[in-house]
């Protein structure tokens, strides 16, 4: 077998990715496999990556995307339950050398952040899932501290009378956050943003317009949830507009406010009649950074798969290991345009 391989390399922050043919070939550790990779899928947070160093900058030169899909190749000591040649959708743990990042031909994968592909789902299709929705998974069942619905406390908790609300619900990672609340059984699920028939068909009871600006919303979301809620996630939004999701949360009882974009301070000026008080909790979601709570759920994933309980999102189609095509893509983020999730197959 070769010990090089091609790969798209991150030289410099600011600069376009290259392709280079003289990368090494990355080799599985304790508890990790080796992966011809399929697909490599691109997200928002790549172009923050290019652009901005984020979670690149510790480790140029970088490989990029963390959403992989492809074929196990190798096996590493304490490996169970794989072999070679399986189909298996993984995300990468944000480790400075990027041996597990998905634009090159070869890639690892750690046990507890992957899950074996049912014969049912396409590469691409498992492909949409990694990124997208572990940060639900993690911003619901650890940083909200709802119990995740496979968990031990999962069978004291009453999911039929808990009110969640989920602003951002037509990014990915809120439809995802829609299916596992659905998943959980909360009873009231309410969405702001998104498409109104698709929201409810994965799982939302109620959907809110995110127009007319922040008052009117939350006049909206509060004639849903009157003063009783005390979960609310925010998938999309700056810490600038934060602050609807705490205001809707009760003013009698302490409720959270999950973000996804934590990269700066809530403005708080802005909010008003928290008598009871309110937390936020940042989401980092990252299956190695929360095992307890990522790993029973990649084991879980295939059958949920199978039965329909979570569904993958749209998705396109690049052909490829070509810095010109990815560049572009990650352009289009950078200049604000709509851009639906793109896939390099590398295969």
């Amino acid at each position: 077998m070769a010990t090089t391989q091609k790969a798209l390399f991150l030289t410099k922050i600011g600069e376009p990715v290259i392709l280079v043919n003289n990368r090494q070939i990355p080799q599985p550790g304790p508890k990790q496999v080796q992966l011809k990779v399929a697909v490599a899928g691109i997200n928002p947070h790549d172009q923050k990556a290019r652009d901005d160093g984020l979670f690149a900058s510790h480790g140029l030169p970088a490989v990029l995307t963390n959403d992989v899909v492809g074929r196990v190749t190798a096996l590493g000591e304490g490996v169970a339950g794989l072999a070679i040649g399986d189909r298996v959708v993984s995300q990468p743990g944000f480790t400075p050398d990027s041996s597990q990042n998905g634009l090159q031909e070869y890639a690892i994968a750690d046990v507890g952040a992957l899950a074996k592909i049912p014969d049912s789902i396409t590469d691409d299709e498992a492909a949409t899932l990694p990124t997208n929705i572990i940060a639900p998974v993690i911003g619901l069942f650890g940083s909200l501290a709802i119990p995740a619905p496979w968990s031990p406390d999962a069978a004291s908790f009453d999911y039929a009378s808990t009110k969640l609300l989920i602003i951002g619900g037509g990014s990915n990672c809120g439809k995802f956050a829609v299916q596992l609340a659905k998943l959980a059984g909360i009873g009231t699920v309410v969405v702001v943003g998104g498409e109104e028939a698709a929201l409810k068909e994965l799982g939302a009871t109620h959907v809110a317009s995110r127009h007319g600006g922040h008052d009117a919303v939350l006049l909206r979301i509060r004639e849903i949830v009157g003063d009783d809620l005390v979960y609310a996630l925010d998938a999309v939004n700056p810490p600038a507009s934060q602050v609807l999701a705490i205001n809707a949360l009760s003013s009698k009882k302490r409720g959270a406010m999950a973000r996804l974009r934590p990269n700066a301070p809530v403005d708080e000026s802005g909010v008003a009649g928290k008598t009871a008080g309110f937390d936020v909790r940042d989401v980092f979601g990252s299956s190695q950074m929360h095992p307890g709570l990522a790993g029973p759920f990649w084991e879980l994933l295939p059958r949920y798969l199978e039965a329909g309980k979570i569904k993958p999102l749209e998705y396109t189609v690049v052909k490829g290991l070509e810095a010109d095509t990815v560049n572009a893509v990650l352009d289009r983020y950078r200049d604000g345009e709509k851009v639906t999730k793109t896939h390099v197959h590398l295969l």
